[in-house]
């Protein structure tokens, strides 16, 4: 899987540089070509020369020496052209703090920073270090980035406190590396997922909304995006996941509006936005006022548009999915959607049952596609309700 591939490995300055020659040498059993770059504090633990004899290439080690009399002397920039697979191994709460503020001081920086490739970071250090909330900070932003951060493990630490922040074990870490050139079954398809409760607006300061946190949605996207695919999410909800298109809308006609532009384009609708079913007849100018002679306030409302129907009739190849959200009579009124809403499945869940409502990380759904029996999943994370599904959608 490995073989022929170009793999920079980016050794930074901590204790588990050593470790980083076992990555190396297996790297080079499975035939891969291998470049080490290593900053000066690297080379205080490790030698450049040890590198170079498992890599069967010199070391990079700085910006500006050529490493043979053929090479230019812009190195950041070649590595960067040349490299399929960039590994920060180990990481330091220094290097990670660069890549996430686009710092470029040195060799590894910058060409970490002129790197489009795929990165793998490996964070190892001590515990309370890793804990830091400004490490977490930076940890969160190459997560945004779309940089595969693999935490490090628990165990005895090199100052003698037992914590979070060894390398992990060889076979951790290059199962990290060779899932990364794995194929990716979703490539090359168009999938659009709604995320967020729609907001219907009363007066300029109130709306009508529900309880939707989103976080249904935001997983099928980004399983679906760690699958290969190309993923616009059209959602309420303030968030930046790396890798994937975000628009940003507010009221059940805007996500109307936009599903109509680019459904016609997509291979996957995943429907998983709690769209309001009414809004106010008329909206407010200014903030409608209490009055203290009325304890009755009227507010005249009108259905929404029935998006998922009105899209989904309009489908050609387009795979779609719904969601049902019930308090009772769970898969009576899923079977109903089903039937009218031209989808092809429909992913049930009653909203209030421990663990699988709102605002909370966990769900238990009931799967229903047409001319089948249901198919109902046990309570687990929403992350891992969203791997089951599209692990349904390939194999279906």
């Amino acid at each position: 899987m490995l073989k022929d591939k170009h793999i920079a490995i980016y050794v930074t300055g901590g204790i588990a540089v050593y470790k980083s020659l076992n990555i190396v040498r297996e790297l080079i059993k499975q035939e891969a070509q291998v470049q080490v770059v290593m900053t000066d504090a690297a080379q205080r633990f490790v030698t450049p020369l040890t590198f170079a004899t498992l890599s069967q290439r010199p070391v990079i080690t700085d910006n500006f020496t050529p490493q043979t009399s053929s090479d230019d002397f812009i190195p950041h920039i070649k590595l960067s052209l040349w490299t399929d697979l960039a590994i920060v191994v180990p990481a330091t709460a220094n290097i990670i703090g660069k890549m996430a503020n686009g710092l470029s001081d040195d060799i590894v920086s910058t060409s970490l920073l002129a790197t489009t490739a795929p990165k793998l970071v490996f964070p190892a250090m001590n515990t309370d270090m890793y804990n830091n909330s400004a490490v977490q900070n930076n940890l969160q932003t190459l997560k945004k980035m779309d940089i595969k951060i693999v935490e490090p493990a628990t165990g005895f630490l090199a100052e003698g406190m037992t914590g979070k922040g060894r390398l992990p074990e060889l076979p951790v870490i290059m199962g990290a590396i060779e899932k990364t050139f794995q194929p990716r079954p979703l490539t090359g398809k168009k999938v659009i997922v709604t995320a967020g409760g729609t907001k219907e607006a009363i007066d300029p300061v109130r709306f009508i909304g529900n309880r939707s946190s989103g976080k249904m949605g935001l997983a099928m996207a980004k399983v679906a995006r760690d699958l290969g695919a190309d993923v616009t999410l059209l959602t309420t909800v303030d968030t930046d996941l790396g890798g994937i298109n975000i628009i940003q809308v507010q009221t059940a006609e805007e996500l109307m509006k936009h599903l109509q532009d680019t459904f016609p384009e997509t291979d996957v609708l995943v429907m998983a936005a709690a769209v309001a079913d009414f809004k106010p007849i008329n909206v407010a100018d200014q903030k409608i006022k209490k009055n203290d002679d009325e304890d009755i306030f009227t507010i005249k409302l009108t259905k929404n548009p029935d998006i998922l129907k009105t899209v989904a009739a309009t489908k050609d190849k387009q795979f779609v999915v719904g969601f049902a959200a019930e308090t009772q009579n769970l898969l009576t009124n899923a079977e109903k959607k089903l039937a009218s809403k031209n989808a092809d499945v429909i992913l049930a869940n009653n909203v209030a049952q421990s663990g699988a409502g709102f605002n909370v990380d966990t769900n238990r759904v009931t799967l229903l596609q047409k001319n089948q029996q249901p198919e109902t999943w046990p309570l687990m994370s929403k992350i891992d309700v969203a791997k089951k599904f599209w692990d349904f959608y390939l194999t279906r």
